[in-house]
């Protein structure tokens, strides 16, 4: 018992360890960039040695990966909650997970940020699951515009692709130049976005039979 107590205490401060040096090189790397922020920098911030960074690290690089899946992950269990709601239609499923990213915004920004911005300076096998996860994210929302097509909420002469190619570039832009604390809120924005994409993807032959 004894030495199952001391492992978990092991397991305890090891994940602590990794969330201050996640943490700390997030604000690093949003305030300097990935590049212009060196792993001597990261330590001095924490006051530990270089040793304990690359215990947990092997790269810098590494730390860049673990960060950006860290954000896909979340985006996408977040996603899976909507998208699993079975008393809601297409398009309120549409208008949560538009809201969900915007909201993301004010809720992780910076790891947004860091996201698409260092993203680009991953090596390709490092950047192989992220892109994997980034797909399984997409293919989902696709697979929600077909349903809505099927079900008749959606234009039939859409190409779902396409359409989902759209939407996915209007809200992942947003991280560029929203501000969560400025007149327009989060609520705000995705209002108006699901708006301006309902009323290009709508079937309107539903609605006027209805």
């Amino acid at each position: 018992m004894p030495q199952l107590l001391n492992g978990n205490k092991s397991l305890e401060r090891a994940n602590i360890m990794k969330e201050r040096i996640i943490k700390t090189s997030i604000e690093l790397f949003d305030r300097k960039g990935f590049k212009e922020t060196s792993v001597q920098e990261i330590v001095e911030v924490m006051g530990v040695t270089k040793g304990a960074f690359y215990y947990y690290y092997k790269s810098k690089e590494e730390l860049l990966k673990d960060i950006c899946i860290s954000y896909m992950e979340d985006l996408l269990q977040q996603q899976q909650r909507i998208l699993q709601d079975k008393e809601k239609s297409c398009t309120e499923k549409l208008y949560e997970i538009v809201y969900m990213l915007i909201r993301n915004i004010k809720a992780r920004r910076k790891s947004a940020r860091i996201f698409f911005r260092e993203m680009r300076h991953l090596h390709e096998d490092h950047l192989q699951e992220i892109k994997a996860k980034r797909r399984a994210f997409r293919e989902h929302y696709q697979q929600l515009i077909e349903a809505g097509i099927a079900r008749g909420e959606f234009k039939p002469t859409l190409t779902p692709d396409m359409i989902t190619f759209g939407i996915l570039g209007i809200t992942n832009w947003s991280y560029y130049w929203f501000q969560p604390d400025g007149e327009i809120s989060e609520e705000a924005l995705a209002d108006i976005y699901v708006d301006l994409i309902l009323n290009g993807i709508k079937n309107r032959e539903s609605f006027k039979e209805k």
